[in-house]
């Protein structure tokens, strides 16, 4: 039997009759009730110490003055007390401080059934010491790990005068299962009484209960009122679901769902939101999406991945918002992965698809796409050998070419050498792809059976050099690191062979050493060329880098080893590239890079962002990007985020994004929220360009950009405020760029 509170039937005492370090048993036929120090006390056991001791009989004892009561697990002080060992009660009256390692009590009487460990206190005020809670209670009852109040209060707030509380008839909290119950409550904000709640449950710990979690209400152009009361479902230790009933005044009722499980060897999510008419679309018919995602680690070799999303119109991201995908997102994924990792050969099979949103033309998909890839390479006479290679097949019955057989296989020798300061690695490789490609081919130059054979041969050496220096640091570290490469691959008319899955890759300053300048392979692209590039950085006494420069360009041997396009994608040169950091103070940090294309004399992408984080938490953001070509669109802009603590409790948050080349605002955001250590309020408003992808793309364009602007409103009680500001749009990251 549990017994968390300590009061056990076994008691130690001291006698009146004797001196301070005297004890003698109350019972000497019990061997249980041998007197012990209170240092020396065993569990089950209770020293009681008092200024007067007074005997009835061999069964009873009162105790008075300075009373004093310990055990393992809790100690009580009274002014006095009373003893029935035959009917194994225990009174005491205060004042009364009762103490254990999960909370601190203080009322005006006591009493325990030392044969049950039950307990209750009378005109008790309580506090949680492992948990936010305190309040009081006209009576409180503890029954093993139950904590029964009637007529209480429960707050989380630490003042005596806090900014929220239940009142209840009766409150149950479970220190067992991490949870309280209120019955017949009212929710009183500054002793106001505001809901009346015949039946509520929250959270004393961070253990998971079902009901209801805090419900959201937002206001805006697009949804109007808006609406959302999550339903929590705890199924079972190793599953659970989330139940989100969404009412939106423009458009209607939406039920979202999710559902989560976890084991040894799986782990996944299953979701699905749907709207059976939107009221603002009513030509859409329902509108839904479903999610499914799952990692599996079947055994120490095999690996399993699904990733599914799936929608019923390209816009519904944009429209309803999700957050199994991004209103930026082009294209929705979907995947199925078998993954082996083997001594010497890593493959993966897999089935994947991408969904297109808008209104261009579908992508191919793979079914299947089988990899695989040489981990560790046999020993050729001093070099290494590695096989790598695939099999695919693509469909795309809205394509010139509807099916597409791919076989590619690269064995590759090279040799290396690594040294401390030094490293030089020489490759040479063989690219055999063969193709055979069905649909109409009639009228292209597209052919039905292609075979392409490449060499390929890399040089790359690089080499550390390093100084001590003064400049930004005292007593600091300084590299310079220099590399060069020359890359070879012979011109081929390509022409004849489709677009897969190839894409040009950014042409970033490490993207200046890549091998290829192409994802897949139905592109391989001709070199000729050195590429020259260097690193110099600056380290502190700390070791931490406070400074780095790269710039790099790539030299061409003949004309003919220049980039050209692919199909209607205008492609640069990008010879140059260059990126760089500074942090020289703890709150300041720049980092910005740039690509350049010499011959065309054009930029083509730059970023630029500085960053400022005060001692008090103060943020300060400015950014700028530009690209020259993102789907045939220039795209150019600044922005701003910023967020300012005003106060110990209140904090301002504000963040402006700017298009420079069409002179209008993109999004909008100001915020401002409250946080103590009980509760949190916060109050926001955003505008944003609402963008319709159902809609053609020529149409779409002659149209004059539309704002969706919303209000929304949170109020947090309890635990849950203390995380608020990573949940939300207070929340800051330092911005990263992607390359691949």
């Amino acid at each position: 039997m549990k017994r968390p509170f300590g009061i056990f039937a076994t008691l130690i005492f001291m006698s009146p009759l004797a001196s301070a370090s005297d004890m003698f048993s109350l019972c000497e036929t019990d061997p249980n009730l041998s007197w012990q120090s209170t240092s020396q006390l065993a569990v089950g056991q209770l020293a009681i110490n008092a200024d007067q001791v007074e005997l009835a009989g061999k069964n009873k004892a009162l105790f008075s003055g300075n009373v004093m009561m310990d055990s393992t697990q809790m100690s009580l002080t009274a002014s006095s007390a009373e003893l029935d060992k035959i009917n194994g009660m225990l009174n005491a009256i205060g004042p009364i401080v009762y103490q254990d390692p999960n909370s601190y009590i203080s009322s005006k009487h006591f009493f325990a059934n030392l044969t049950t460990s039950e307990l209750s206190l009378g005109d008790a005020k309580y506090q949680f010491t492992q948990q936010a809670g305190r309040g009081e209670a006209k009576l409180l009852e503890v029954n093993q790990s139950l904590l029964l109040l009637q007529d209480a209060s429960f707050t989380t707030c630490p003042s005596d005068n806090p900014v929220w509380a239940l009142d209840a008839k009766k409150i149950k909290l479970s220190q067992e299962e991490g949870w309280g119950e209120t019955y017949g409550a009212v929710l009183k904000v500054y002793d106001t009484p505001v809901f009346y709640l015949p039946y509520f449950t929250f959270p004393i710990s961070d253990k998971r209960k079902s009901g209801f979690i805090q419900p959201t209400f937002t206001s805006s152009n697009r949804y109007g009122l808006e609406i959302e009361t999550p339903f929590y479902w705890n199924i079972a230790p190793d599953m659970d679901a989330t139940i989100t009933p969404r009412y939106m005044s423009n458009q209607g009722f939406q039920l979202q769902t999710e559902f989560r499980y976890l084991t040894e060897e799986h782990q996944g999510m299953a979701a699905i939101e749907y709207l059976n008419s939107d009221d603002s679309e009513p030509e859409l018919g329902s509108r839904y999406l479903l999610h499914l995602s799952q990692y599996s680690k079947i055994d120490d070799n095999w690996r399993g991945q699904i990733d599914i999303t799936n929608i019923s119109d390209d816009n519904y991201i944009n429209d309803m918002g999700s957050s199994y995908a991004n209103r930026t997102d082009t294209q929705l994924n979907h995947l199925i992965q078998l993954t082996h990792l083997g001594d010497y050969w890593h493959t993966d099979m897999k089935l994947q698809g991408f969904e297109v949103l808008g209104d261009h033309l579908e992508s191919y998909r793979a079914l299947p796409q089988i990899t695989f890839s040489q981990v560790n390479a046999f020993d050729f006479y001093g070099a290494d050998f590695t096989l790598n290679g695939e099999f695919a097949h693509f469909q795309n019955e809205e394509a010139l070419v509807e099916k597409a057989t791919r076989v590619h296989l690269e064995p590759k020798l090279s040799y290396g050498i690594s040294d401390y300061a030094w490293s030089f690695l020489s490759e040479v490789s063989l690219l055999q792809t063969n193709y055979h490609q069905q649909g109409d081919l009639l009228g292209t130059q597209l052919e039905e059976n292609v075979n392409r054979t490449l060499p390929k041969l890399r040089l790359y050496g690089q080499i550390n050099f390093e100084r001590d220096t003064h400049w930004l640091v005292d007593n600091g570290l300084q590299t310079l690191e220099p590399k060069a490469q020359y890359l070879f691959i012979p011109e081929k008319d390509q022409s004849n062979i489709g677009l897969y899955d190839t894409v040009k890759l950014q042409d970033d300053f490490h993207g200046l050493f890549r091998e290829q300048r192409f994802s897949g392979v139905d592109r391989i692209a001709t070199a000729n060329q050195f590429t020259l590039g260097a690193t110099t950085r600056i380290f502190n006494q700390q070791n931490n880098e406070v400074f780095n420069f790269s710039i790099g360009q790539i030299f061409y041997v003949s004309d003919d080893a220049k980039p050209s396009e692919i199909d209607d994608n205008a492609s640069y040169n990008s010879l140059f590239a260059s990126e760089a950091m500074l942090h020289w103070h703890k709150n300041w940090y720049l980092s910005a890079g740039m690509q350049y294309d010499t011959d065309g004399s054009d930029l083509v992408n730059s970023h630029l962002t500085l960053d400022y984080k005060g001692d008090n938490n103060e943020l300060i953001q400015l950014n700028h990007r530009y690209a020259n070509n993102v789907s045939g669109n220039t795209i150019e802009q600044v922005g701003i985020f910023a967020s300012y603590p005003i106060g110990e409790q209140w904090q301002l948050v504000s963040s402006y994004q700017r298009d420079l080349e069409s002179d209008r605002s993109v999004e909008f955001l100001t915020g401002v929220q409250y946080q103590s250590c009980c509760w949190a309020i916060q109050l926001s408003g955003s505008r944003q360009i609402e963008t319709d992808l159902n809609k053609p793309v020529g149409q779409f364009a002659n149209e004059s950009a539309k704002f969706d602007s919303s209000i929304q409103i949170k109020f947090i009680m309890g635990l849950d405020a203390q995380k608020l500001l990573n949940q939300s749009i207070f929340s800051y990251r330092r911005p990263y760029f992607l390359t691949n």
